[in-house]
């Protein structure tokens, strides 16, 4: 996470000059045509350090910082840092495939993200995973198994990017797919090592720590308790 937002500070004047962000872009992103003909191999890295805007990065650390912690005390510091990279790299293969010749650069940690929720449905699909619902002054979290809140994620990017035209730029849907299945195929073995089933049964399916409360201040309005009659 610090480095996402450090890049992503030290390059944030170059958004208000469009041709000096483009050169920018050109040196770092992934461009698909460029890994297609055999060069840009070094944007499947550096691409996924990169966002293109406030809430483009805060999207996905968000999602970063709900799923990564679990997932890091499993595999270590270093473990999971080759399993974020390898992630982010098979998920920039991913979009390279589906669209092979597109020149539209591809920036985001999202490919990477999605590895580390495939990894965490994997060891935890039983973790509740709070939702905030706002409906106008009405705040309510529902919580919600892992393994729904994934799957139907990972149902949507396949979804739409089969309804995607993969050379009109946009959400990498594809990059996304593909990051989830390669971290559920790179957590693999660490789950066999822990004792596949035999994990789940000693866990419940929930990652070592206690589920998150949360107490809301009561209102200020003061309670009218109807008559009876």
């Amino acid at each position: 996470m610090a480095a996402n937002v450090a890049i992503f500070l030290v390059n944030y004047p170059l958004h208000d000059d469009p041709a000096a962000l483009s050169r920018f872009y050109y040196n770092w992103a992934l461009f698909p045509r460029a890994v297609t003909e055999g060069s840009g191999y070094p944007g499947l890295i550096t691409s996924m350090f990169l966002h293109a805007g406030w809430m483009h990065l805060a999207g996905n650390m968000l999602f970063l910082w709900i799923f990564g912690d679990n997932l890091e005390d499993e595999m270590g510091h270093a473990g999971f840092g080759l399993f974020y990279l390898a992630s982010g790299i098979a998920a920039g293969l991913c979009q390279v495939m589906a669209s092979p010749m597109s020149v539209i650069p591809t920036v985001g940690a999202s490919g990477a993200i999605a590895g580390v929720m495939g990894g965490y449905l994997l060891l935890f699909p039983k973790a509740k995973i709070d939702i905030l619902i706002i409906i106008v002054i009405i705040f309510k979290v529902f919580p919600v198994p892992a393994w729904l809140m994934l799957g139907v994620w990972f149902a949507l990017q396949l979804f739409n990017g089969v309804g995607a035209d993969p050379e009109a730029g946009g959400v990498a849907y594809w990059a996304h797919a593909g990051g989830f299945i390669a971290g559920v195929i790179f957590t693999l073995p660490m789950w066999l090592r822990l004792g596949g089933p035999a994990f789940w049964n000693r866990t419940d399916g929930h990652p070592p720590h206690p589920e998150a409360s949360y107490k809301l201040s009561r209102s200020t309005i003061p309670v009218v308790r109807r008559r009876r009659r």
